[in-house]
């Protein structure tokens, strides 16, 4: 993808001045983060691991702003470089995490991503489309069909461009999909066909410059968890049952694609977050241990109370719950190095605006639209009449934890994924993620996109229209 469709103008907007332009084309400019050497402290609690990961060059332009965005945040401040040094748990590596920064840096990550994500909304992107990423629904074998006649189509002798098609590495033995045949068809096919893996989605994501998935919000959500960093651009049609983010009709793919390809995208970043186990360090958990004093009281020197455990990028919601124990949880809620609350419940569902119509929404939780930069904290079944769902800001960096005197255990799910329990005295981390994920919409706004949506899956506001009176006649 590069940036040559910057100066396309938007559709149905002629009156675009030339500055406007200029500013799209120096987009990158937002991409800066400037860190503060003031307020550079976080609690040795709360550092994590880096993920060493090699980085590859890519054509995608929307890769590009974000690479480099994560390139401009490597700066580490002092205090938390030797903090990284003193914790033995910790591993030296080129990452920073979103939740190992300060108030302030995560104030300013927020703030260029925000104006990242407006710019490319406004802004239509030509694409310079080499490999092409392909998810099908797990499970669904009537969509292999589909899946079959999409890529026999793509490797088409009739594009004007020789695409590479990666596809799951299960399909190459299937025989309803049947690859072999499909490469046979045309000689120019062979060696386009390719297979991706999941290793291959998390270690070198910029493998692929555009992603198309034939399923339901599911597959999407399926999408972001095989991309842990760098998502490209994802093209969803819905094949599934309500469809809040697939907005295409596969019926029409050939048009939808080539109106992609040809005249470009628009783009949406959704809000991913950052979430990460921390496991207390204590080797005799009692009652005489405070999961408070721990995070918010006195810091010592040298006092590391917990490791970090797996760290995971979700698109949804982070789940806090019971599990399979018959009583209710006990949890601690922290923001900021401040304790919100105890809840005692069945859990607590912290959501992402995109997660806002999920579980949020079946735990009472509030509707949001999927540009509000916030977090949405709700409880599940709390035992007490007071406790409201919450709207928070995403600089806050939440911590869910169980307290050492818990009776249970909780667990821990991520995007519906990886349940995980947490043992009293653990919590898990939760942060504004500096990977969100790209979404291609349609062209029209974001706003209107996401009313029909809303309204065509969940009725909302539907009703019978009030009559109006008839004047007697006298």
């Amino acid at each position: 993808m590069d940036n040559k469709g910057l100066n396309d103008e938007l559709p149905g907007d002629s009156s675009a001045s030339e500055s406007e332009y200029q500013h799209a084309l120096e987009v990158d400019r937002f991409c800066m983060v400037v860190f503060d050497q003031q307020n550079a402290h976080r609690r040795k609690a709360s550092l994590v691991p880096s993920d060493d990961h090699p980085q590859q060059r890519t054509s995608c332009y929307v890769h590009q702003l974000l690479e480099e965005q994560r390139q401009s945040s490597q700066v580490v401040p002092s205090s938390c470089v030797r903090n990284q040094k003193l914790d033995k748990g910790m591993n030296d590596g080129d990452e920073t995490h979103s939740r190992l920064l300060t108030k302030l840096q995560l104030s300013e990550m927020a703030s260029e991503m925000r104006n990242l994500s407006k710019t490319l909304t406004n802004i239509r992107l030509k694409l310079r489309v080499k490999a092409v990423f392909l998810l099908v629904k797990a499970h669904d074998e009537t969509l292999i069909g589909f899946s079959r006649e999409l890529v026999d189509w793509l490797l088409s002798k009739d594009r004007d461009t020789p695409y590479l098609v990666y596809v799951e590495n299960t399909l190459e033995n299937n025989r309803i999909f049947d690859a072999k045949g499909l490469v046979s068809d045309e000689p120019s096919r062979e060696g386009r066909l390719k297979y991706w893996t999941n290793e291959l989605c998390a270690k070198r994501p910029q493998t692929f410059d555009f992603a198309i998935t034939l399923g339901g919000d599911g597959t999407l959500l399926y999408a972001s968890w095989l991309f842990q960093r760098t998502v490209p651009p994802v093209l969803s049609f819905a094949m599934g049952s309500l469809g809040f983010l697939t907005k295409f009709d596969y019926g029409g793919f050939r048009e939808t694609l080539t109106t992609a390809f040809r005249d470009g995208i628009t783009v949406s970043l959704r809000l991913r977050f950052e979430g990460t186990v921390m496991r207390s360090q204590h080797e005799s958990r009692g009652k005489n241990q405070d999961l408070i004093e721990e995070l918010v009281g006195a810091e010592a020197e040298n006092d590391f109370t917990h490791k970090p455990d797996g760290k995971y990028e979700i698109l949804n919601d982070i789940v806090v719950d019971r599990g399979p124990n018959p009583t209710m949880s006990a949890l601690e809620i922290f923001g900021d190095g401040e304790h919100f609350t105890t809840v005692q419940a069945d859990g607590v569902c912290v959501a992402t605006p995109t997660g806002s119509t999920a579980y949020n929404l079946a735990a009472g939780g509030s509707l949001c639209h999927p540009d509000n930069p916030v977090i949405l904290l709700t409880a599940i079944c709390a035992h007490t009449l007071s406790f409201r769902p919450i709207i928070l800001p995403d600089t806050v960096v939440l911590r869910v934890g169980v307290p050492y005197d818990a009776r249970t255990s909780s667990w821990a799910s991520f995007d519906g994924r990886e349940r995980v329990e947490l043992h009293p005295g653990d919590y898990v981390t939760i942060s504004a993620s500096r990977f969100p994920f790209a979404n291609v919409m349609q062209s029209r706004s974001a706003s209107d996109d996401w009313i029909n949506s809303i309204s065509r899956t969940l009725n909302w506001n539907s009703r019978e229209r009030q009559k109006g009176f008839k004047e007697w006649q006298k």
